[in-house]
């Protein structure tokens, strides 16, 4: 009998998939990513080697049942297995595992493979039934034997002579992590090579040398068009101290002001640490999506080489893009590009998922450089604790190199209330040149309070009698479209643009240049670009004045960072107010106590960087949810995966990805290629919940991508959703 691992596709002339093709080519994939995870990670190689490898060549063995087979080749007609094809694997490897703890972990990974990593407590309070489908116990025992003759009849056993070291149980959790991630990767990638899905060259290499010899003549010629004043010179003198700082510390903290060339100085260190460290990868972790275009822009033109594809050099990830299902894993966005820029959302949710199509990228990150910039923005407090944890554990376990940085740097490991023991982390600028920034970025913008609270109104009337162009700031995507569309219809099309969330990366994009253009132009002040948080932080741009609703003392530091960037102004002002939530203002609850604590400030006179750490202590004391520190921190040593997985969240609400582009959405529907980028820059995420309320259908070849949204280019799906509102309230959401 031919053995089959997967079923044809008549319809598109592709033919089954054998067992032992399947097997042995994924089993080699799996080995040899496992072996390039494991590169700068000696005390992980050998173990994580070996538990990949048995993970892989058991996790499809109970396909070997008969009714399986039938099903496979077609004999018998059925939309799925009859037979759990997972627990016969488990089953197998839970005999090994009674003395060999590399059986154990592969026992957990190939019961992860399809529905995830589960908590080893409750597993364990199983006993006998531990990891193992209840209604098959007595079945998958009367066959084991006919499956693994099968199996070995067409697979030979892997030869491994060494017994490496185990993982120390503090380091399980990643491991495993880690171990599903090379799994998932090698299985989902054959299948869907057999299914003639487009394939992604991993042949391009980081080329550190060559970068950073590329970098160093781009700052160069940044350098000759910039006034030589004491900014540029300051920007040199960053520039030179991160590329000079010793390699050898795996964790660093970079505080470096508005204006300095962050972006490019920190890049330059992390290329001289892949040097001297041989990293496989860097990694640029962004807090808001948009600012990943601006990075990557200055990116592919400072990094990319001659005779290079610069999106396969530099790659974007903007957010979510990881499918389960065979019809949409092609669309799953991996991180295989020597240079990867990503969502801290996307980067710390993977880290924290137990779900294999989450994880299959995450192996692609050890022995990597990682640059987490705008830290100070990257995650709520409450997550940071365990977040800091994992950045330990790469750094420590996994040949990780790891740079924190922030114009508004909180050095939240030395406050007691987020690490134990605390830690001082070496700088990449010394205090000299950090202080003469500070004292350069202080005289740049003055913050300012209104103390009212403003309907939509009253707000729109401030802020277009004020100097322009100006920035208005607003805490949710929904206020910030009621009061662009205010503007729009009671000052006219010309006074505001609109950048949130609510429109596509694509159309983002297209705003940003134009924004751009527009404060390029002299003679065009009388405007106002209304947004969401996601250009308070590293996006380059200037106004004259600066509106940022009451949020906390980093965000109006950021903002103010948005203002009178170059500092040409004698007087600018940054404003801090507060609103009126009727009218579809919408309130952000999750900024309550920080707003709070900045009206303190305010009030004490205690506005400026230096009081940044005392706001997030006081954050962390009077406000963070405490018993969420602990019972995250508690499940993640449990290895209560799923639990874990609930708790991190960035985005407290479960997110969907929508096609809003009629031609791309066209193409899906009818089977038509359509590249990973493509799905990313012409989609929007929306809450799960406003799905129904919304009208968006699932594409329904294509699980996990959905279409139908109501969607412009100026206030994007909120078109939609304003006109929702409506029709739930009865009335207009505007006065």
């Amino acid at each position: 009998m031919d053995l089959l691992a997967h079923s044809a596709k008549c319809d598109k002339g592709i033919p089954a998939q054998s067992y032992a093709e399947h097997i042995l080519k994924a089993r080699q994939q799996a080995f040899e990513k496992a072996q390039r995870a494991g590169s700068l990670a000696p005390d992980m190689k050998e173990s994580l080697s070996q538990v990949v490898v048995l993970a892989t060549e058991f996790h499809d063995m109970g396909k070997l049942d008969d009714e399986n087979q039938a099903v496979l080749s077609g004999q018998m007609k059925s939309k799925k297995l009859p037979v759990n094809h997972v627990d016969s694997g488990v089953a197998y490897l839970r005999q090994l595992a009674k003395n060999n703890l590399s059986a154990m972990l592969a026992l957990e990974a190939v019961y992860a493979h399809h529905i995830g990593l589960q908590s080893r407590a409750k597993e364990f309070a199983k006993g006998t039934k531990m990891y193992r489908d209840e209604n098959l116990i007595e079945y998958t025992a009367e066959h084991l034997s006919a499956y693994l003759e099968r199996h070995r009849t067409v697979i030979d056993e892997w030869q491994n002579p060494s017994k490496p070291p185990s993982p120390k149980l503090d380091q399980q959790a990643l491991f495993l992590r880690f171990a599903l991630s090379c799994l998932a990767d090698a299985d989902h990638g054959d299948t869907a090579r057999h299914y003639g899905e487009p394939q992604v060259s991993q042949s391009y290499g980081l080329k550190a040398v060559d970068r950073l010899a590329a970098l160093d003549s781009y700052v160069a010629g940044l350098a000759k068009n910039m006034q030589n004043d004491l900014r540029t010179q300051l920007r040199n003198s960053v520039y030179i101290a991160c590329k000079k700082a010793s390699p050898e510390p795996s964790l660093y903290a970079c505080d470096s002001p508005v204006g300095t060339g962050k972006t490019t100085a920190v890049m330059a260190h992390l290329l001289n640490a892949a040097q001297a460290k041989g990293l496989q990868r860097i990694f640029v972790v962004l807090p808001f999506t948009n600012i990943i275009d601006q990075s990557v822009d200055t990116y592919r033109k400072s990094l990319v080489l001659d005779d290079e594809d610069p999106e396969h050099i530099i790659a974007a990830h903007h957010h979510k893009a990881d499918f389960s299902k065979l019809e949409s894993r092609q669309y799953t966005y991996l991180w295989q590009a020597p240079i990867v820029v990503t969502t801290a959302v996307q980067f710390f949710e993977t880290l924290a998922s137990n779900q294999p199509a989450t994880l299959r990228k995450l192996h692609q990150l050890a022995g990597s450089a990682v640059f987490i910039d705008e830290a100070h923005a990257a995650l709520p407090s409450h997550l940071w604790p365990q977040a800091w944890q994992w950045l330990k554990q790469l750094s420590n376990d996994w040949g990780c190199h790891i740079v924190l940085a922030s114009g508004s740097l909180t050095r939240f490991w030395e406050l007691v209330d987020f690490v134990k023991p605390t830690v001082k982390l070496p700088e990449l600028i010394n205090e000299e040149i950090r202080q003469q920034c500070l004292a350069l970025e202080q005289a740049r913008v003055k913050p300012e309070t209104r103390k009212e609270a403003l309907n939509l109104a009253e707000l729109a009337e401030w802020v277009v009698g004020e100097k322009g162009p100006r920035l208005l700031i607003l805490n949710t995507v929904q206020s910030a479209a009621v009061t662009a569309r205010y503007i729009a219809e009671h000052y006219g099309n010309a006074k505001v643009e609109h950048l949130s969330t609510a429109l596509t990366p694509l159309d983002r994009h297209k705003t940003l240049e134009k924004v751009k253009a527009r404060l390029k132009d002299t003679q065009d002040n009388d405007w106002v670009l209304v947004a969401t948080s996601c250009v308070e932080a590293g996006v380059d741009l200037s106004f004259k004045t600066g509106f940022r609703e009451r949020c906390s003392l980093v965000s109006l530091l950021q903002t103010a960072g948005r203002i009178n960037r170059e500092n040409l102004e004698i007087e600018a002002a940054v404003w801090d107010f507060s609103l009126k939530f009727e009218n579809g203002l919408k309130k952000h609850p999750v900024f309550d106590d920080s707003a709070r604590i900045l009206g303190e400030l305010f009030d004490s006179d205690e506005v400026s960087p230096k009081f940044c750490c005392e706001a997030l202590k006081r954050e962390i004391r009077q406000s963070t949810p405490n018993g969420k520190v602990k019972q995250l921190e508690k499940a993640e040593k449990n290895l209560d995966f799923p639990e874990v997985e609930q708790l991190f969240k960035v985005i407290s609400s479960y997110t969907i990805t929508v096609l809003v582009d009629d031609e791309v959405i066209s193409r899906l529907k009818n089977w038509q290629p359509v590249g990973r980028d493509e799905i990313q820059k012409n989609s929007v995420q929306i809450w799960t919940y406003k799905q129904e309320d919304w009208g968006i259908s699932e594409i329904p070849n294509r699980p996990g991508l959905f279409y139908g949204l109501d969607y412009d280019d100026f206030i994007g799906y909120m078109k939609g959703g304003l006109a929702s509102e409506n029709a739930k309230n009865g009335a207009p959401l505007q006065i």
